[in-house]
């Protein structure tokens, strides 16, 4: 090999790429997301299980009093709504924070 040809697997960086990434792994904002991240997932899961306990709790007053109870009712559709404004923001659908560190409570009314 001479000093002028490199070896067959040298990659050569015409367009600078490497310190993109290098910009992109230090950068602050991308760490302090994924930290938002974690916390949101488990408040996903929290969310989860407090629906599942609605769902359950709605189902048997249905079951013993043949009506449905409109304030659970409005929390199910408020811990829906909820849990679709995370996925929004698990998935880089939206920047938009949900509660508790950006957005209010959702509303039984939010579609």
């Amino acid at each position: 090999m001479s000093d002028q040809n490199p070896p067959a697997d040298h990659v050569v960086d015409d367009d600078d790429e490497g310190g993109k990434l290098e910009e992109h792994i230090k950068s602050r904002s991308t760490w302090l997301r994924l930290l938002y991240m974690v916390i949101y997932a488990a408040l996903a899961s929290i969310a989860s299980m407090v629906l599942g306990a609605v769902v359950v709790l709605g189902f048997l007053v249905v079951l013993f009093t043949g009506k449905t109870n409109d304030a659970l009712r409005d929390a199910g559709q408020g811990i829906a709504s909820y849990l679709y404004q995370i996925i929004r923001f698990l998935t880089y659908n939206t920047d938009d924070k949900p509660f508790p560190f950006g957005e209010p409570w959702p509303s039984p009314q939010d579609d």
